[in-house]
């Protein structure tokens, strides 16, 4: 029986790392597709801080942010998975939030009020071409000045793979882990298209958010449980809380 992970390449190969060495047999479908935008920052504004909610948007520009003059400058990252690959590029201050984009709304805004950032400075934050939320308006209407460059997009993956369709077939799969509704979305529309959704929706689906819950609650799936923080750990203690279920 094995763990099917949605998430998309890279991110998707630590996670299936992570669950072998918790005795997992896994499968890896990444339903979305990582695609840079090319990054042209036309403000002139000096920038103060800048804001990034996935490890994609820096993965998209990192062999521009040096030459961008963006390492120097205090970078607010939305969990710890975020914050690694920010370290990685080269930021030297990186400011971690608690996994989601209220946590990080509520960090910036903490940072301006202990004096940590300056208020009126301009964040730039590094975004993907389709939000969940708007952040950047949110802290407009707090008092920041932010702007919003899109770095990257995540496109849709029409197709699961040969051997997941089979091990769905042959009710081979145990789980299915969710990272974003994004990637909940893509999956329940290939599976759909695969003719495996009935298999699909009838076993485990393990999210990161509530956010993410919701559209496999609403695709029809009975299974739906929700990390308690929106981190991997958390999503891994829910996948294990969902398979001793099955067995009891």
């Amino acid at each position: 029986m094995s763990i099917l992970v949605t998430r998309p390449h890279p991110d998707n190969e630590a996670t299936a790392g992570n669950l072998r060495a918790r005795g997992h047999v896994v499968l890896l479908a990444p339903v979305l597709k990582f695609e840079p935008v090319a990054f042209h920052d036309e403000s002139e504004a000096g920038y103060g801080a800048v804001i990034v909610t996935s490890a994609n948007a820096i993965r998209a520009i990192a062999p521009q942010l040096r030459d961008l003059g963006l390492l120097e400058l205090p970078l607010f990252a939305v969990g710890e998975h975020t914050a690694a690959a920010a370290r990685d590029a080269g930021f030297g201050e990186v400011i971690v939030a608690g996994g989601d984009a209220a946590s990080l709304r509520e960090k910036i805004i903490r940072s301006a009020r202990d004096k940590v950032l300056k208020k009126k400075s301009t964040l730039l934050y590094l975004a993907g071409a389709d939000l969940s939320r708007d952040l950047g308006g949110e802290l407009d209407a707090e008092g920041f000045n932010v702007v919003t460059q899109t770095t990257y997009r995540m496109a849709p993956v029409k197709h699961l793979p040969r051997e997941v369709c089979e091990g769905f077939a042959a009710h081979g799969v145990e789980a299915v882990l969710h990272y974003s509704r994004r990637s909940a979305r893509a999956f329940l529309d290939a599976a759909r298209d695969e003719g495996v959704e009935i298999s699909a929706l009838a076993i485990p689906q393990c999210c990161l958010s509530e956010t993410v819950a919701g559209v496999l609650r609403d695709a029809g799936a009975s299974q739906v449980l929700v990390a308690a923080t929106p981190d991997e750990n958390a999503l891994f203690d829910t996948l294990e809380r969902a398979l001793r279920t099955r067995l009891a």
